[in-house]
């Protein structure tokens, strides 16, 4: 069996964003199910639009989402001597010429081709023909390089997804591989079509598993494929898979307004990493009705099967539910570290409070991101203000005659959970007080909110001298 290698290969010409995260999910899985091999290339051709911070941030986002990759990252700006020693033998087998048309040319045979009602292309003018007389190179006009397409037949692959799919190569004109040479080379810097065909023969890609933006460019790079493959003996084409979009709730195309930030936005805005892995693969891949899995299980189930063919919808609300399952069920050490980070973006140093681990256990089940829990969190670290009116309406006469009891309470039990419940009960007892009466002015005072877990496993993660400072404050 040929050993499994997919690849994800972005773009940096922005950030890593939801739907390629969830193509490099997909072919990560792939890859692990089958123990084969996960690869990294960043598709940097675009010079003028690529950025290293974008770069960076597509590796940050990979480190978070924990998709490890086997080789790479790979650069194809630092593989042009291979792409230029590939074209070359091109155009010494005849799969590829040189083309002089100025842009203002394209722009005239294309403006003529609509005018005549037909599809805008290049005509070919400039494609070697048996018999055909090609004229002079023009003086001072850069060539682009050009794929020499096959003219007649067609092109079929059995998608992964979508099934068979057939191309005439009628529907294909002439594409450039390659741009005009301007740094002193004999060609210029190849195009994204041309890279990512040589990328994935080189790299021995067996599987292809992208966005179905890309269907129009397979039929393309398969027809490239096969006049490299006699240039490139032992190479095999690699078999494609096109998954749908991922659209907003309301149909359109997934955009900002919808949520289509970049990956590590998410990470600053709460979310667990394992929680975004889980619904990006719920969106186009399904395993019966399990909604919720860990990585190990999409690993174990993930066999290319099962791949939707019709588009996701990104449901933010959906995403929540995931997250809030996924720090219930975290590790509280594990979250206190987390937690630690959303509270230093406020100013509050926590990372060494031996504290944060059991608050975080006590409210985590309130919470849907990890921002959330972090404000649960804060009035342990900085005074809350309670809503004036909420706050003078529940220290009625009897309550502030009592929390000076309910403090000499405190101060003489053990400081826990049992202990703190003991010191109310007696200071009820004591006052004749219900415990709702007491209890909301607590929970006002020290948190700044009305409902909370069980008051006295909140006081319990105080410390008594924060207390006494709090309610000393309203007597």
């Amino acid at each position: 069996m040929t050993k499994i290698r997919t690849r994800i290969a972005p773009s940096p010409t922005g950030f890593l964003h939801l739907g390629t995260a969830r193509t490099a999910l997909f072919c990560w899985a792939y890859a692990r199910h089958f123990g084969g091999e996960f690869i990294l290339r960043i598709e940097d051709t675009d010079v003028e639009r690529s950025t290293q911070q974008a770069v960076e941030q597509i590796i940050a986002a990979m480190a978070w989402l924990d998709l490890g990759y086997d080789a790479g990252p790979y650069y194809q700006m630092q593989r042009l001597a291979r792409y230029r020693e590939v074209i070359a033998q091109m155009l010494a087998a005849g799969s590829a010429y040189r083309c002089y048309c100025t842009p203002a040319e394209l722009d005239a045979m294309r403006q003529a081709q609509r005018e005549r009602g037909d599809k805008p292309r290049y005509d070919g003018r400039w494609r070697p023909e048996p018999g055909k007389t090609l004229p002079p190179p023009p003086a001072g006009v850069p060539a682009v390089l050009r794929f020499r397409n096959p003219s007649h037949g067609s092109v079929s692959w059995d998608d992964l997804v979508k099934g068979p799919i057939t191309i005439s190569n009628d529907e294909l004109d002439d594409l450039v591989i390659a741009r005009p040479a301007t740094d002193g080379q004999d060609i210029g810097v190849p195009t994204y079509n041309f890279c990512v065909v040589v990328d994935d023969l080189d790299m021995a890609i067996s599987h292809v598993i992208r966005g179905d933006d890309h269907v129009n460019n397979t039929p393309r790079q398969i027809n490239i494929l096969n006049a490299l493959l006699p240039l490139m003996p032992g190479h095999a084409l690699p078999r494609y898979g096109h998954v749908p979009m991922i659209l907003g709730a309301d149909g359109d195309k997934l955009s900002k307004r919808h949520g289509a930030v970049s990956v590590t936005q998410y990470r600053d805005d709460g979310y667990l990493p394992e929680a975004m892995l889980n619904y990006l693969a719920r969106l186009g891949w399904s395993h019966g009705n399990d909604e919720l899995f860990s990585r190990e299980q999409l690993v174990q189930w993930f066999d290319g099967q099962h791949l939707a063919r019709s588009p996701a919808q990104w449901d933010i609300a959906k995403l929540d539910w995931v997250n809030a399952q996924a720090i219930k069920a975290a590790d509280n050490a594990r979250l206190a570290g987390l937690v630690a980070g959303h509270l230093a973006r406020q100013g509050i140093a926590a990372d060494a409070d031996p504290a944060l681990a059991a608050r975080c256990a006590l409210f985590k089940d309130r919470c849907a991101t990890l921002v959330e829990l972090a404000d649960w969190l804060l009035p342990y670290y900085a005074a809350p203000a309670a809503e004036p009116t909420a706050l003078a309406g529940a220290l009625t006469d009897p309550v502030r005659a009592a929390l000076p009891t309910l403090l000499e309470r405190l101060a003489e039990v053990g400081w826990d959970k049992a202990g703190v419940a003991e010191a109310i009960k007696a200071t009820l007892l004591a006052h004749g007080l219900k415990m709702p009466q007491l209890a909301l002015p607590l929970r006002l005072v020290l948190t700044g909110r009305a409902q909370t877990p069980s008051i006295d496993a909140v006081v319990a993660l105080f410390d008594l001298a924060t207390v006494r400072r709090r309610l000393g404050a309203v007597l």
